[in-house]
């Protein structure tokens, strides 16, 4: 790992959404992050405090990113024991976490994508996180980052060519995010540290 840290200038941090660029997403990742050496640290049905522990106990030992991207929340959200302020404030301790120990990395926060075929309450979260979380983005060291809406139809409705099961993303899924982010990462891939 502190070889692969040591030449990451990106580094992914997240559930299997991010997990599964090792899969359903790989083609996307080779055309778009392994010329920038990134490094996928999702780990499936991770929640914000499965994160906060990998974080305290190693996870970032020999890392020295220039960019963190960061989508974390949805198996939170998912949850009926947490509401929507505890999602928001475990998002925002990951990311304070995040400046405290790479300090000179930038962190690429992204909103929690939006999922179900249909309008529901899971959606109501996940916006009501987002409006949180935004929040914590002071385009200094930390950027806010929302393209959960090129997932959407016009009628509200998310389709299996995006979203296999209505959560976790395809192949055209996965080439929609690294599109919507392409211009942010290589501005903060360009900023001096």
């Amino acid at each position: 790992m502190a070889d692969a840290g040591k030449a990451a200038q990106v580094i992914f941090i997240g559930d299997s959404l991010t997990q599964h660029w090792e899969s359903d997403g790989k083609e996307v990742w080779a055309q778009y992050y392994a010329r920038r050496d990134a490094l996928n640290l999702g780990l499936s049905g991770d929640l914000t405090q499965h994160v906060l522990w990998r974080l305290d106990n190693g996870n970032l030992d020999g890392l020295e990113p220039k960019v963190i991207v960061l989508m974390i929340g949805t198996n939170n959200v998912t949850g009926e024991a947490t509401s929507v302020p505890q999602v928001a404030d475990a998002v925002a301790a990951i990311v304070k976490k995040l400046r405290d120990r790479l300090p000179r990395a930038r962190v690429l926060l992204l909103a929690i994508l939006p999922s179900e075929a249909n309008p529901g309450p899971r959606r109501g979260n996940i916006l009501q996180v987002n409006q949180i979380i935004r929040k914590l983005a002071d385009d200094r060291y930390v950027f806010w980052l929302d393209f959960g809406y090129r997932y959407v139809a016009g009628d509200g409705t998310i389709s299996r060519e995006v979203m296999r099961d209505y959560l976790h993303l395809t192949p055209q899924g996965y080439q929609i995010w690294a599109a919507a982010m392409e211009d942010e990462l290589d501005i903060l891939l360009r900023w001096p540290r």
